[in-house]
């Protein structure tokens, strides 16, 4: 007698599938989604991350524009003692201002890639899952935090092999790690939300160029707040780069810093960033 044939597999609605993209595209349980928003953020973020195995080219090159500025310009300008650091080494006062600049140029340009996204038709399939425009708008802000914080890495080291008296304190590094993170997540938020308003990669260019240098030079990252004329230290005082550097220098060369509010006004940068990103993501599907 021939046996019977075997029952067909089951497979759960709700077994795990694997790799980021299925995790994006699963339907959240009822009355647990809120549960699965964290597992979508992390998702979004590796799908992001996995880029850099493919082309790791733009870690190498966005790494020359620090090296300059802390073999050039800080060297010179700690041999002429031509601004006020309280007695610092000059190219020490400066070293986390290039690692903020560094992690803000990396940030500034994000929101190109969600255009190139729009017209490649990927966002479009992102936007009909289940996931909330917020954990999309989240997962990338801090993929773009973990790449500045590899670019951070790589100007810690050139400034310690110039001599940079930067703190070892694996608690402190960590807290630095999370204030590039927050303050790349704010900027990278802003391209994106410059992005949903100009919905052109041209322009997006244009605009980006146009504000990282006023962003970078109206904020304390070369000399100090008290050496700024009045009408820029009230730009200054608006400008979350400003607090990015003032916590960083605080962490890493031990000048004094309100290390509260700067992470409270970062925290706060971030989340309204998110928000506003996530609102205009609809528009660039349009």
């Amino acid at each position: 007698m021939s046996e019977a044939p075997a029952a067909p597999r089951t497979v759960s609605a709700d077994a795990p599938r694997a790799g980021g993209i299925d995790l994006l595209l699963r339907p959240p349980r009822p009355r647990a989604g809120w549960r699965l928003l964290p597992a979508r953020v992390g998702a979004m973020c590796a799908v992001e991350l996995q880029k850099l195995r493919h082309d790791r080219t733009e870690l190498y090159t966005r790494a020359v524009q620090p090296a300059l500025w802390l073999l050039i310009f800080g060297q010179t300008f700690t041999r002429i003692r031509a601004i006020p650091t309280g007695g610092i080494p000059y190219i020490d006062y400066m070293a986390p201002g290039i690692i903020a600049q560094s992690a803000m140029f990396i940030a500034i340009f994000y929101g190109i890639q969600i255009i190139w996204e729009r017209d490649a038709g990927v966002l479009n399939k992102l936007l009909v899952t289940p996931t909330p425009r917020s954990a999309l708008i989240t997962g990338k802000a801090f993929a773009a935090g973990v790449k500045s914080v590899i670019q951070a890495v790589v100007v810690v080291i050139i400034a310690a092999l110039l001599g940079v008296a930067l703190t070892w304190n694996p608690l402190k590094l960590l807290a630095v790690a999370a204030i590039v993170v927050l303050g790349s997540a704010f900027f990278s938020c802003l391209s994106m939300t410059i992005a949903g308003i100009v919905l052109s990669r041209d322009r997006l260019m244009g605009i980006g160029q146009a504000i990282t240098m006023p962003l970078f030079f109206g904020s304390n990252a070369l000399y100090p707040v008290s050496v700024m004329p009045g009408w820029l230290q009230a730009v200054s005082k608006v400008n979350p780069l400003s607090y990015e550097v003032d916590a960083l220098r605080g962490l890493l060369i031990g000048v004094h810093a309100h290390a509260a509010l700067d992470f409270g006004v970062l925290l706060v940068a971030a989340a309204l960033g998110i928000a506003a990103a996530s609102s205009l993501l609809g528009r660039l599907a349009r």
